[in-house]
């Protein structure tokens, strides 16, 4: 059984500064990719952050400049550093992985895990 257990949310005046982590909680052979994705009331999830475990990043154009992924591979952790927050960075950010784990007959079996969730509310 594998968790992924999100921190760092709360809340933040416009123009401060949060950071989100993320740990996976369980047994996953390899870790291809992780990230942060977004929810906010009323709209779509949305992607804002990815990392690929040779370190390639990708980010929505919303929030180049303001937010930085990292990830550590060993310690199978994601953090998400929020910078120059704004009103409409306010939403519910949800961790993903995708990876492989090792099956019953030692075949690998690609996953994808999500987090539940961690609200950010920035205040105008």
């Amino acid at each position: 059984q594998v968790q992924l257990v999100e921190s760092g949310g709360g809340l933040v005046q416009a123009g401060g500064s949060l950071r989100l982590s993320c740990v996976v909680d369980g047994s996953i052979f390899r870790i291809n990719a992780m990230g942060w994705y977004r929810q906010a009331v009323g709209k779509q999830r949305e992607l804002v952050a990815t990392i690929s475990g040779g370190g390639t990043t990708d980010y929505a154009e919303s929030v180049k400049g303001r937010f930085t992924i990292s990830m550590d591979n060993a310690k199978k952790t994601v953090s998400l550093q929020m910078n120059r927050l704004k009103p409409e960075d306010t939403a519910v950010y949800l961790c993903n992985v995708e990876g492989a784990k090792v099956g019953f007959y030692s075949e690998l079996i690609e996953v994808d895990y999500w987090g539940l969730g961690t609200q950010v509310t920035v205040s105008s």
